[in-house]
């Protein structure tokens, strides 16, 4: 049986994609005061918010609620 996911709307989007769209779309300064996390405040890089959102589910959550609310077709 294949794990299909169609009503799910990260389905197929990794997410360095969701960090790096969200970067390009807000910029850091004003994604940081959408999701208060020093990994978008304090020298913020892509590879610096991943392996945060990695380790701490809370943030993860926000940001793909930010990024489904952003761009939901």
């Amino acid at each position: 049986m294949i794990n299909e996911q169609p009503k799910n709307p990260l389905h197929g989007v990794t997410l360095e994609q969701v960090v790096t769209r969200l970067e390009e779309h807000y910029g850091w300064e004003l994604l940081a005061t959408k999701i208060n996390i020093n990994s978008f405040k304090n020298d913020p890089s892509v590879k610096s918010s991943l392996k945060f959102l990695r380790k701490t589910p809370w943030a993860r959550e926000q940001v793909e609620q930010l990024y489904i609310h952003t761009f939901e077709k």
